[in-house]
């Protein structure tokens, strides 16, 4: 028992008493809410990335992970994989966001997907994209201040190479030449064989798959800078296009017969889309507001990646460099209080 002596008037007793009676509530409902803060913040799930194996899908993967951990706290994690793989585990639910879904080379399992109501499609990060064989620009034209006079002036079209098989011949076999096709367990590695197969491309050319994007990345870039000729698949974007001088070759106009019977054409336009499974609405719906509104483009793409390729920095770091560097464009993409902290973080 408290012992206030016997000059204090009850009146102010029990007021010292009241007082001390709601500091204490107060310091406990505090304590609790903090707690309930915490336990809310602990719920917060781990929202998993497809990463089927190239540069600009992990760049994308990082300025939208960087936004979502610091901005919105939620952890994030990656699920590597081909582009088969990957998309199965993103239909299944084991990944949650993919970034740079190119759509047009899956579209059937797409489709099938979201009229599944499993994947929902939320934004375009990018559609001034291109795909194709490519070559370097001076096997064409040549280049005067390297002294490297043109090698095939008249190499315009896919349907061109059997005439310059020669140029291109493989160093493993030749009495062909080499097309450097795309990368196994890639989707696009299926059309483009199916292509060369298609136009009769075998009769004078060996199909040769380079074991990653970095070494068909590594061939190009040796190739353009000894200035030696050099045909293969490539896509936009890239660091490789974002640096080299690279032309692609033509092919017939795109039609869904020509398309859907052999691949017969050239690519179709291509909205590379972001997309997020179904169970991110409820699961993170603040996320998926900021995900309708991620749009980047294919320059862009190509300038952040050369940036890495230049500093020999990873998509981590070029995820930074492109966030301090667009700041007005990645602010329009969330409220002002989440851009505020990711901006600190940034700091």
């Amino acid at each position: 028992m408290i012992n206030f002596g016997k000059g204090i008037p009850r009146v102010l007793v029990f007021l010292c008493i009241l007082t001390i009676s709601l500091i204490v509530a107060g310091c406990g409902n505090q304590g609790e809410q903090a707690a309930n803060e915490n336990a809310k913040e602990k719920e917060k799930p781990t929202l998993v990335f497809a990463d089927p194996g190239w540069d600009s899908i992990r760049f994308h993967n990082d300025v939208a992970g960087f936004i979502i951990e610091n901005g919105y706290g939620y952890k994030t994690d990656v699920i590597p994989g081909s582009t088969p793989a990957t998309f199965t585990g993103f239909r299944n639910g084991d990944i949650d966001i993919y970034m740079e879904l190119w759509k047009q080379n899956i579209i059937d399992i797409y489709n099938d997907a979201i009229e599944k109501g499993e994947i929902i499609e939320v934004s375009v990060n990018f559609d001034d994209n291109a795909q194709g064989l490519y070559v370097p620009t001076f096997v064409i034209k040549g280049d005067p201040a390297r002294g490297i006079e043109p090698m095939a002036p008249d190499l315009k079209s896919v349907k061109d190479l059997p005439k310059y098989w020669e140029l291109f011949k493989d160093p493993e076999d030749p009495s062909k030449g080499r097309i450097y096709g795309a990368i196994p367990g890639w989707k696009v590695d299926e059309i483009l064989y199916t292509k060369y197969q298609n136009y009769g491309l075998d009769k004078t050319f060996n199909y040769f798959r380079p074991g990653s994007d970095t070494a068909l990345a590594a061939g190009i870039a040796k190739a353009v800078e000894e200035g030696k000729p050099w045909v293969g698949y490539y896509w936009e974007p890239t660091w490789i296009t974002g640096k080299y001088d690279l032309t692609l070759l033509e092919d017939e106009e795109y039609s869904d017969e020509k398309w859907n019977n052999g691949y017969a054409c050239e690519w179709p336009s291509n909205d590379v889309t972001v997309a997020v499974h179904s169970s991110m609405p409820e699961k993170a719906p603040e996320v998926v507001e900021f995900l309708k509104h991620y749009q980047t483009s294919s320059q862009l793409t190509s300038e952040a990646l050369a940036y890495m390729q230049d500093n020999e920095v990873d998509t981590k770091e070029a995820a930074k460099w492109f966030l301090k560097q667009h700041e007005d464009l990645w602010t329009a993409w969330v409220p002002e209080e989440i851009a505020q902290k990711v901006k600190a973080a940034l700091e």
